[in-house]
């Protein structure tokens, strides 16, 4: 964090990494929300989970400084942070994998590692888990989720790989970073009594590179019923961190499109909810074999699932929306407004009074598999 300059190759990334990861104050949302939640939004930087995360745990009610009576124990390490600026132009693998492979080193010197191998021990990973997964020295990423040491961590990231067990997938950070619990008790009634004049929306860029670019045919049906849909263009960084002009989109929204981002999942899928709008899914991968610790059981609930070749064969999006009664409409949309504090971090370092946030639900979802493994007699290797 001394080094926030140099974390990225393009920019600085200190102020994105401000306000204790929260970034920015977030500006041009005057009249948008209500003028007393403005103070709670912040323009928030994708990739700042670990910082969030380690600012929380500092501070977390069940926090011991008692080695021998933890139940579990947190690796202050910004693994996502210390790759990131490796991952483009001229740089060798051994950069990418160099600080992740210094932390091993270190964790494994330590004797509360050496009693169970790394079973009992978590770490955030703010970025999506395929950038630590390399397998060729040639290939993209690091391969830190491969090294000695770390097999048996519980990784927290913003995207898991759905066959290891110990990726755990946990909201993207988004904009709205509440003060109190009325903060999120309003935030709920302004969502749910927001006037949403579109049927839905798309924020996004098409990818002109890629041949028959979903995104590209999605804009097209979007534009092509004028009035029902609300396209937003965010070529470029126009819509990165989050902007008023994507706020009000989703806000304005019935429902919005959720095809998969440069991965399966993207961070738009948290600002569509938060804002009270339905996603639409294409691919399965984006959400339901991701967030089961913080999205209901049931697609169906909260959620409307269009499978992308559907789409590719002639389906109208439109249709299949427009099929939806007010009445389902209305309870899908409650079920969202209902998982809203799962979805996003609190400001306080302490967290919220009695509502749990995201990194209350990840913590505790951490801490009770850890005890589980303990529990059932499993043999630490």
């Amino acid at each position: 964090m001394d080094n926030c300059v140099e974390l990225d190759p393009w920019h600085s990334r200190c102020r994105a990494l401000s306000n204790d990861g929260f970034g920015s104050k977030a500006t041009g949302l005057s009249g948008v929300i209500p003028e007393d939640l403005v103070p709670a939004w912040y323009w928030t930087d994708q990739f700042a989970m670990e910082i969030i995360y380690h600012n929380r745990i500092l501070n977390y009610k069940c926090r011991t400084m008692e080695p021998d009576s933890a139940t579990a124990f947190y690796i202050p390490f910004y693994a996502g942070l210390a790759v990131g600026k490796y991952l483009w132009f001229k740089y060798r693998w051994k950069d990418r994998d160099r600080y992740c492979e210094m932390i091993l080193k270190w964790l494994q010197e330590q004797p509360h590692w050496n009693s169970s191998g790394g079973w009992d021990h978590f770490i955030t990973m703010g970025r999506i888990t395929w950038d630590f997964r390399r397998t060729k020295d040639e290939d993209w990423g690091s391969k830190c989720i491969y090294l000695p040491g770390m097999r048996n961590i519980t990784r927290l990231l913003i995207e898991r790989n759905p066959w290891d067990y110990f990726d755990v997938a946990v909201p993207y950070p988004t904009g709205f970073h509440p003060r109190s619990d009325s903060d999120v008790l309003e935030w709920q009634d302004f969502v749910r009594n927001h006037n949403r004049k579109t049927l839905f929306c798309f924020a996004g860029a098409p990818r002109d590179t890629i041949k028959n670019d979903f995104r590209s045919l999605l804009l097209r049906q979007c534009m092509n019923v004028s009035g029902l849909c609300r396209a937003v263009d965010c070529a470029g960084t126009r819509c990165s961190n989050g902007t008023s002009l994507v706020l009000e989109a989703f806000l304005d929204s019935e429902f919005c499109l959720q095809p998969r981002g440069d991965s399966f999942t993207r961070r738009s899928i948290f600002d569509c909810m938060v804002a009270g709008s339905i996603p639409v899914f294409f691919w399965h991968r984006t959400a339901y074999l991701q967030y089961q610790w913080f999205l209901p059981s049931d697609p169906k609930s909260y959620s409307v699932f269009i499978h992308r070749n559907e789409v590719k064969n002639g389906t109208s999006i439109k249709s299949v929306l427009e099929s939806y009664s007010k009445e389902e409409v209305k309870k899908i949309r409650e079920k969202v407004i209902e998982y809203i504090p799962k979805l996003v971090y609190a400001k306080p370092k302490e967290g919220l009074e009695s509502i749990q946030d995201a990194f209350d639900v990840a913590i505790e979802g951490a801490l009770k598999r850890i005890k589980e493994q303990k529990q059932f007699g499993h043999k630490w290797k």
